[in-house]
């Protein structure tokens, strides 16, 4: 009788536990329709900005590649000329790759840079099918020239990464169908597939000299 009394005690217990819940503020929000606040030092997206009259802040330095613990960052500089300057300095970078797979969204980049050139967003919706797609391109990253300077890292209120002008807009735009093909890496890949095509597939003079 006293177990039996205890096991329903426990019954009880148990379904008090439940309904409770059931009258309490539910946890989870209608994701995407409604987001919540990010962190306020939240690492996101890494973007490539420009000065107030257009030219690329990044010169080349390659300090963000070398302060990469991931070896996430490939930056190759280049040679301003007075044709077709992309930078105040004397270099610009020709190439800026970023495998976002690879990157730990430590923020050691931007910390490393000397002109405030990169910085990590809030945005973090980068899903994909294709891994090559998560290789992002100067084109990917640069800010445009119409969607402004944005706000630097150091002065965002309460330090909650902004909306950094009208990038997030503009970006969403971005076709990303070329993905891998349209990296360094990729075109050293397609290299290589043009390579072993040619050895594998027989050579004209080949087929003449069996004929």
């Amino acid at each position: 009788m006293r177990k039996n009394l205890f096991n329903v005690g426990a019954l009880f217990r148990g379904f008090s536990t439940t309904f409770s819940y059931a009258f309490k503020k539910k946890p989870t929000i209608e994701y995407p329709s409604v987001k919540k606040q990010h962190a306020p030092r939240f690492h996101g997206l890494h973007e490539l900005r420009r000065y107030d009259d257009g030219k690329e802040r990044c010169i080349g330095c390659e300090l963000c590649s070398i302060s990469c613990p991931a070896n996430a960052i490939t930056v190759i500089g280049a040679e301003n000329t007075p044709e077709d300057r992309r930078s105040p300095g004397e270099r610009y970078a020709a190439r800026y790759e970023i495998d976002e797979l690879r990157c730990i969204f430590c923020g050691l980049c931007e910390e490393a840079c000397p002109t405030d050139a990169i910085v990590l967003t809030p945005r973090f919706e980068m899903a994909d099918y294709r891994r090559g797609a998560f290789v992002y391109a100067k084109d990917r990253l640069l800010v445009p020239p119409e969607a402004g300077v944005g706000t630097a890292p150091d002065e965002r209120p309460n330090g909650i990464p902004a909306d950094l002008g009208s990038v997030a807009r503009a970006k969403d735009t971005v076709d990303i169908a070329a993905g891998y093909e349209a990296t360094n890496r990729g075109h050293i890949l397609k290299d290589q597939r043009r390579g072993l095509a040619a050895l594998r597939s027989p050579s004209p003079s080949t087929e003449q000299g069996d004929a």
